[in-house]
């Protein structure tokens, strides 16, 4: 058993050590990578925060920020998200699935996410103000998860991916894998510590009749012929999140020992991005009796709070949200609610809605 034990922790360093190397945010190569829906938070739980509780997050949003915290479902949850994507854009981000125990320590997990674009007006060379319709884009990507509880402290899980995006006639698709784990400790459980490292997978690129063209030969007679345009591949947004968290129980009980009915959870993660800047995250989460839950959460990554060309993401730092959680019968099943909210400019910030039951 003590072998055992063991064997656990010194994974657990080696997988820190592993993401330590891996390479820090690159600035250089920012608009390089695709695929960029993955980096997209579809769930309005952890949103709240910027995702800053990867150390300590569960459920089905952990396929998220970390799939080591699906691991805590023991019997079924079921989970519908939809976020107005930079408001005013017509872009919106539904995502829903489930998880479910299996035994004692094993979890799996089904995920659907999808991105509409809403209507793009088609323009072309010879006409570059529109006028000829419009077309979508679309985006999906599909993930299976497995977690296992390994002891009372230690979770891993893995999730794979499956993407695909489109427009007319032109389309990509491709698979990633994320792989996860936390470490809980403390008296009540109370310290967390989390690592993932999210996207691996080969390139991708475009294929389909959108990228041939009709050409004129001139060679004795003149003809035409069809010519396929290759698209450049491209990489995944690979990263690496590194989370810690600490509960503070703010309450006693009638004996004396610390009570968990008012719980204040403080979160960070520093996530290294493979074709961006770094960027440190922040959360603060307030439960009372776990029914009702208040957020408030900081994103900063290098020149976020300078004006003009100095700041390179849409995102001014701040996010805030909320959960109401009621128990609806004696086997403690719970049905939630959802918000979340994301400060922008330009537009007219990031708002998610989520529904969640848990049986």
């Amino acid at each position: 058993m003590m072998m055992v034990k063991k064997i656990k922790y010194y994974g657990l360093a080696a997988f820190i050590s592993a993401s330590m190397l891996m390479q820090a945010g690159n600035p250089d190569r920012a608009g390089q990578a695709g695929a960029a829906v993955l980096l997209i938070n579809p769930y309005a739980r952890n949103s709240g925060m910027w995702g800053s509780n990867s150390a300590r997050v569960r459920g089905l949003e952990a396929q998220f920020c970390n799939v080591a915290g699906t691991a805590y479902t023991r019997k079924s949850e079921m989970m519908f998200n939809r976020t107005s994507w930079l408001s005013g854009t017509g872009i919106f981000l539904n995502s829903f699935g489930f998880t479910q125990g299996l035994g004692e320590t094993s979890t799996i997990g089904l995920g659907f996410v999808a991105l509409n674009s809403g209507k793009i007006e088609i323009t072309t060379e010879d006409q570059p103000e529109g006028g000829l319709g419009t077309y979508q884009y679309t985006a999906y990507n599909v993930n299976l998860s497995y977690a296992k509880m390994f002891s009372e402290n230690i979770f891993g899980g893995i999730n794979v991916k499956l993407i695909s995006e489109q427009i007319p006639n032109v389309s990509a698709k491709g698979i990633a894998v994320d792989a996860g784990i936390q470490y809980h400790t403390g008296k009540y459980d109370q310290m967390h510590l989390g690592i993932t490292l999210k996207n691996w997978g080969p390139k991708m690129s475009y294929q389909g009749d959108g990228l041939a063209r009709q050409m004129n030969v001139k060679y004795g007679n003149n003809y035409e012929m069809t010519v396929n345009n290759r698209s450049a591949a491209f990489e995944m947004p690979a990263l690496v999140n590194i989370g810690v968290a600490y509960d503070i129980f703010m309450t006693k009980d009638s004996t004396g020992a610390l009570s968990k009915k008012n719980r204040l959870s403080v979160n960070a993660a520093f996530q290294s991005n493979s074709f961006t800047y770094d960027n440190y995250l922040l959360g603060l989460e307030y439960a009372w009796k776990e029914m009702v839950m208040l957020r408030a959460g900081l994103y900063t990554e290098k020149g976020i709070f300078k004006g003009g060309t100095d700041r390179m993401t849409v995102f001014t730092g701040p996010a805030m949200g909320a959960t109401f959680e009621l128990p609806f019968n004696d086997k403690k099943s719970t049905v939630a609610i959802d918000y979340s909210y994301r400060f922008t400019n330009p537009f007219s910030g990031v708002h998610s809605f989520g529904f969640r039951i848990n049986l």
